[in-house]
């Protein structure tokens, strides 16, 4: 990960300015930079993962013009030399130094023909204007705001904002902002034409896909581990890669000491990819303590996020302080793509379509933000291969009838891909799925219940809860995480949309806690 940084207009405070790009220093702790363009400022924290040496370093300048990115753009090396044909040089290994001249040559039309995942700020000297983007899944995170002065400020975490922009908003994913506008290059949720291949074509083209998304994130000059939670999703990742890697990979789990559900599962893929597997055991007390600190890094109050966080934040700190990776792969993304397990009480295949397209355009809020905060708080970067572009747009125009369960299991399609490549077990290929919150260990949750009941009466949670009128607070948990999301980010919820829970629409999904474990389908999934 990096983080970049960029105001808007020539007379810049430049105090508050490099005060609010200081907190986010640990996503890019080997250099930084903040560079005047003459019509405003960018700022850049590197974490060098691609082109190591200092002339991968940005802010990247060509003809009074700048760019900082923090973004992986995968297949650069035929677009630079596509560029050199045009005529343009490069000083650097980095996949970002082709940005310029993209720009240079296709201008807005070059962010569809990007297959990345990215945020980008751009200064053009020539015609002395701001543009920024961000990739159509949202997976590299950006934000702004606008200054007393009403100038437009962007940057990576919304805490770089605070106390510089009075209200703070997620940068929508799948646009370019130029000219005062935000323009959607990008709606990748939009489905144009339905998928009719039939099944086995299905599954052939979800194999094929998602191992070239799984071999285009292999690449990179810094050293690659991977998350295994013993799930489908983790596991898949980590098979394909182990199958692609000449040297054996090295895999990450976490649990709690008491009743940890996955490690059991995790360690089974470990020894059947041959992996070098790494266990980091947690307690509740080490669960408590990270909780302040979790809300504060994710910048949200919603239920599922902060307790999946809690288990990945542990886990990517141990990797950090521990190992010399800066690079992880991990299992997001299938489920919006594929289902949930409160899925399989959609009631028609146009509301499963309908539900995919929500919690894809909404997973920069959610899953996607947890996995980018609790890996580049401790320095290292976050690669997602059910994010491929590819990947998404084939699995999302599958027609929904297939994709609903209507098989005995969910997310069949992904799991009959493999069924035939033998690269994980049965016994995991078919799995009942386990939210990582519970996975890590059904205590996990209940510790974090019961301190939350703690710290309030009955009483003074009904009047407490009362003081928020948007994402309001519905239990105990859910006050105690806005109370501490309040308390760093002031007045902000509207970044959140609301809170992650099941389709209440839905019979069998009016529940008051997200966790799978309260829908009557949980089953062999909390085993």
């Amino acid at each position: 990960m990096c983080s970049i940084m960029g105001y808007c207009d020539p007379i810049v405070p430049v105090d508050a300015f490099k005060t609010g790009f200081e907190k986010t220093v640990s996503r890019g702790p080997d250099t930084s930079a903040v560079v005047h363009t003459g019509g405003g400022v960018l700022g850049f924290h590197r974490l060098a993962i691609m082109g190591l040496h200092p002339e991968g370093m940005q802010p990247f300048k060509r003809d009074g013009s700048y760019v900082v990115c923090n973004g992986e753009v995968y297949g650069f090396a035929a677009q630079r030399q596509m560029l050199i044909g045009k005529g343009y040089t490069f000083v650097s290994d980095s996949d970002c130094e082709i940005l310029l001249p993209l720009w240079f040559e296709y201008g807005v039309e070059m962010f569809p023909m990007l297959d990345a995942e990215f945020a980008l700020i751009l200064y053009d000297g020539r015609t002395r204007e701001f543009i920024a983007a961000r990739d159509p899944i949202g997976i590299r995170p950006l934000f702004y705001g606008y200054d007393d002065k009403g100038v437009i400020v962007f940057a990576s975490e919304a805490k770089n904002l605070v106390g510089l922009c009075a209200e703070i908003k997620p940068f929508p994913p799948g646009h370019y902002w130029k000219g005062g506008a935000f323009v959607c290059y990008d709606d990748i949720a939009r489905v144009d034409a339905v998928c009719r291949d039939g099944l086995e074509t299905v599954c052939r083209n979800i194999h094929d896909k998602l191992i070239a998304g799984v071999k285009k994130r292999l690449v990179a000059d810094a050293k690659v581990g991977f998350l295994l939670s013993g799930g489908l999703d983790s596991s898949l990742v980590c098979a394909i890669a182990a199958r692609e890697s000449k040297e054996p990979i090295r895999t990450f789990a976490i649990g709690m000491d008491v009743d940890a559900i996955d490690l059991k599962y995790a360690r089974e893929v470990a020894d059947y990819i041959h992996s070098d597997h790494t266990e980091v055991i947690i307690t509740k007390a080490d669960v408590l303590a990270a909780l302040e600190p979790v809300v504060a890094l994710l910048g949200t109050y919603d239920i599922t996020t902060i307790r999946a966080s809690i288990g990945m934040y542990l886990v990517c700190k141990a990797i950090h302080e521990q190992t010399d990776i800066r690079v992880l792969l991990t299992g997001e993304i299938s489920d919006e793509l594929f289902g949930y397990k409160y899925t399989d009480f959609a009631p028609s295949a146009e509301e499963f379509q309908k539900e995919a397209e929500k919690r894809l355009r909404e997973l920069y809020m959610y899953d996607v933000l947890r996995a980018d905060r609790c890996i580049s708080v401790n320095s290292l970067e976050a690669r997602v291969p059910f994010g491929d572009l590819d990947f998404v747009r084939y699995v999302m125009a599958i027609d929904p009838t297939k994709k609903r369960n209507t098989y005995g299991k969910g997310k069949y399609l992904l799991r009959h891909a493999f069924e035939h490549d033998h690269i994980l077990p049965d016994s995991i290929l078919w799995r009942e799925k386990a939210a990582f919150s519970d996975a890590v260990g059904h205590s996990m949750v209940d510790d974090l219940k019961e301190y939350a009941e703690s710290r309030y009466a009955d009483e003074e949670f009904h009047l407490r809860r009362l003081r928020y009128a948007h994402a309001r607070p519905f239990t105990k948990e859910s006050l105690l995480y806005r109370e501490l999301f309040e308390k760093y980010y002031p007045g902000q919820a509207n970044m959140i949309v609301d809170f992650w829970m099941p389709n209440k629409s839905w019979e069998g999904c009016d529940v008051d806690d997200p966790s799978a474990r309260v829908l009557s389908n949980y089953g062999a999934s909390g085993t």
